[in-house]
């Protein structure tokens, strides 16, 4: 297909950053559906003649869909067997019905759980947890979901398979999983120790549950949540082997998105059989109808926006500028392109960002001494974008997702408000890496 030409000739670099532009303006006036806003733009990206359909559809990111859309399918199933009611009733107990050390605690648990799966994943999980838990403390759930938020971002930026830009990283550098713990996990659990004092500081110490409220957690027995047995084993074993797959994905040769899939698709198959053909109907319907739908349309209608700002070269002009402000200095450009990464991350979407820079990055290895010495950028790079995916509503998947399902539960998550504590907390974090990266490499 010839390359579109855009309206009244003008300059495809002016008109996709206009469109990109207004679209995350009227996203933050949030006077109109985010999903809505976001195909508008895509759709404007297309018609205006920057993308043709098939540049839209190329710029989606198949497997970020995919890894969306199965664990969705595997946590709409794995509900129904009463799992995360028991998980919330245990982990409330475990900390004795208080709801500042409950925030503490699922903080924990999720970044933990985040290096170990990926953020998307991990928030899929413990998102409908923490709504339970609120829900019975009678505590407002929004310092939770947006404590979450963030120790997602900051436990995925910890391993191989945590965040998606790592996986980027790890792929085009040949980094593996260890590589990323040894370089990166020690910082990680430093910003984490500092994010959750200064959640404590913010809401916890503020938090307080009625003494009825707290006694009625505490008189809850947990194996009551179950409601079918049969569907925990098998929904435990499909998560397992999910789980299994995701740490051995590079022997599988198989993306995220696709185990994923194949997971969901697994157990939708174990919770049709043996089941006549209208109770299989009505299952089906019932699964697909809880996965947020809102949210992976406008993840649709972001990447096209995304994309056509890329394809008339916005994001490689910014990486050129930001190579071209460091004059060739080695340390400048590592601490730039931590910051640069966090900042831009925070404004579009890390994951196209990241895959933009990586080649930029590997073309400066003749300029310093071969791929080995350019180690530090990769840090630098996978630090700034990850944890700037902290800074805003739309940085990265993680944030997206709580949103859809804090939303879908009545829990409003507002841009601006998200916004105005995240961005600080995530500059905060960029502060503690520079210093780190900065000691570490480049003294």
């Amino acid at each position: 297909m010839s390359e579109p030409s855009v309206v009244f000739g003008w300059d495809p670099l002016w008109v996709s950053s206009a469109i990109l532009v207004a679209t995350y303006a009227i996203i933050m006036t949030e006077r109109l559906n985010r999903a809505v806003v976001a195909l508008s733009g895509a759709a404007l990206m297309v018609f205006s003649g920057v993308l043709d359909q098939d540049q839209a559809v190329e710029g989606q990111d198949f497997n970020t869909l995919a890894l969306l859309i199965g664990m969705m399918l595997l946590v709409a199933i794995s509900r129904r067997s009463g799992i995360f009611q028991y998980v919330a009733i245990r982990s409330a107990k475990l900390a004795r019905g208080s709801p500042w050390a409950i925030l503490a605690l699922l903080s924990l648990v999720t970044a933990v759980v985040s290096a170990l799966l990926d953020n998307v994943t991990t928030v899929l999980l413990i998102a409908p947890v923490t709504l339970i838990v609120t829900s019975e403390l009678r505590v407002p759930p929004y310092p939770f979901l947006f404590t979450e938020i963030l120790a997602s971002n900051i436990g995925g930026t910890a391993t191989l398979i945590g965040d998606p830009p790592n996986i980027l990283i790890g792929s085009a550098v040949g980094l593996t999983f260890n590589d990323f713990v040894v370089n990166l996990a020690p910082i990680i659990v430093v910003i984490l120790a500092v994010q959750m004092l200064v959640n404590h500081l913010i809401w916890g110490r503020h938090m307080r549950a009625a003494p009825e409220a707290r006694a009625r957690i505490m008189a809850m027995n947990e194996l009551e949540a179950i409601t079918d047995w049969r569907l925990l084993k098998q929904s435990l074993a499909v998560l397992g082997l999910v789980i299994l797959a995701f740490v051995m994905a590079r022997v599988l040769h198989q993306e995220a998105g696709t185990i994923a899939l194949a997971g969901a698709v697994l157990l939708l198959l174990l919770d049709c059989w043996p089941r006549d053909a209208e109770a299989q109907t009505h299952h089906v319907h019932q699964t697909f109808a809880e996965v947020e739908w809102v949210t992976i349309f406008f993840f649709v209608g972001l990447f096209a926006v995304v994309a056509g700002v890329e394809h008339a070269g916005l994001l490689n002009l910014a990486a050129d500028w930001l190579l071209v402000a460091t004059a060739g200095d080695f340390t400048v450009m590592a601490l730039a392109i931590l910051w640069g990464s966090a900042i831009l991350s925070a404004i579009v979407d890390n994951i196209p960002f990241v895959a933009t820079m990586i080649p930029v990055i590997k073309g400066l290895a003749p300029s310093f001494g071969g791929p080995e010495a350019l180690l530090p950028l990769w840090w630098s790079l996978s630090l700034g974008a990850c944890l700037g995916g902290n800074g805003s509503l739309i940085g990265a998947s993680a944030n997206l997702t709580v949103a859809g399902i804090a939303e879908r539960a009545g829990v409003p998550f507002r841009f601006l408000t998200f916004l105005w504590l995240a961005f600080p907390m995530m500059l905060l974090s960029i502060a503690i890496s520079t210093v780190y990266v900065y000691l570490r490499y480049l003294m």
